[in-house]
């Protein structure tokens, strides 16, 4: 079975998009690895395709998304790198690729991923769900169920289709939704890609819904879920080999989730200092933190969320103002300051 691999990203997430590449391509040389980056490099950053541990980049720029610029606008970084996913996962069913599988930038794999590839043989579409256990303390259920009913029951860092049947059926549904509605926007029923996946098991045949404890392993189901290490060096989790690891919010807050649900689970936390260390070495400091072109104006003012919601609902503005991102005499910038003044 041919296997493409992507993750979508920006620059601020190539140190992490490295490690979960170079992951892949310890377990997985066969498969085809493709970097979806919606982004243009930093100044300073002399970006090598080549040199880079995928094999090509997909811009989301040719994606042939209808009024490019307008779009992106509509969306902040993290709602935008998702609503990619959608076009690039549809567009690939033509790729030649008998499997298409997405994994979030900030995953690694610690284990091989060949029963995705047997499960696909029989199932089209496969999905990862936040939580396969219930919890029973009070505090776990409030951080990890609560939080699963609001973004969505399955963790739309991993999905798998066939590029064929249910799996080519569901790359066009999610293309679809998500060019019109990848947004955070909870009260409205809205968590970027997720809530939409909510419907998967109801609206596609062959779909599986893997509760294998080795997948998706992170800080909201580590609670369920205890990691060890056999004498032969396998790592497990609940005595299932791991196969990968999200390391969703890198940092203080991640830190925080992890310490709180690992508590004496001490392999957790070998695995997060391994991948700190695999990100660092991974760290161009060319790249400024939290980089991404698309975040201002082209005067270089930051674009505020509100601003970019109000444009995403008034379909007045996006007539007037197809490139909002342009500054100065008849721009959405101009609008803005004379509206507000």
């Amino acid at each position: 079975m041919k296997v493409l691999c992507y993750s979508s990203f920006t620059f601020s997430y190539l140190n992490r998009a490295r490690v979960l590449y170079q992951t892949l391509r310890r377990f997985h040389p066969d498969w085809e690895l493709v970097a979806l980056i919606t982004d243009e490099p930093p100044e300073g950053f002399a970006f090598d395709p080549a040199s880079e541990p995928f094999d090509r980049v997909v811009w989301a720029g040719d994606l042939g998304i209808p009024d490019f610029k307008g779009w992106l606008f509509k969306h902040d970084v993290v709602e935008v790198c998702t609503a990619v996913k959608g076009p690039f996962i549809h567009q690939a069913c033509a790729s030649g690729a008998d499997a298409v599988i997405y994994l979030d930038p900030d995953t690694a794999l610690l284990g091989s991923l060949d029963p995705l590839v047997e499960w696909l043989k029989t199932h089209d579409i496969l999905l990862t769900p936040h939580l396969i256990d219930p919890n029973e303390d009070l505090a776990a259920i409030l951080d990890n169920d609560l939080s699963a009913s609001r973004t969505g029951i399955f963790n739309l860092g991993f999905v798998a289709i066939r590029t064929t049947g249910e799996g080519a059926r569901f790359a066009r549904w999610w293309n679809d939704r998500l060019l019109s509605f990848c947004y955070d926007d909870m009260p409205n029923g809205l968590f970027v890609d997720q809530r939409w996946c909510d419907h998967v098991p109801a609206l596609f045949d062959k779909v599986k819904v893997i509760r294998d404890p080795g997948y998706n392993v992170a800080s909201w189901n580590l609670s369920t879920r205890t990691v060890a290490v056999e004498k032969d060096g396998r790592i497990t989790v609940n005595g299932s080999p791991l196969r990968f690891w999200h390391f969703t919010k890198l940092g203080p807050l991640g830190d925080t989730m992890t310490k709180r649900y690992a508590g004496r689970n001490f392999p957790v936390y070998e695995i997060w200092a391994w991948y700190k260390r695999q990100v660092a070495a991974a760290t161009d400091p060319a790249i400024p933190e939290r980089w991404w072109a698309f975040g201002t104006y082209d005067d270089g003012t930051p674009i505020q969320k509100a601003e970019r919601v109000l444009y995403r609902q008034r379909t007045d503005l996006q007539a007037a103002y197809p490139d909002p991102y342009r500054t100065g005499q008849g721009s959405f910038r101009e609008w803005l300051e004379l509206e507000g003044a």
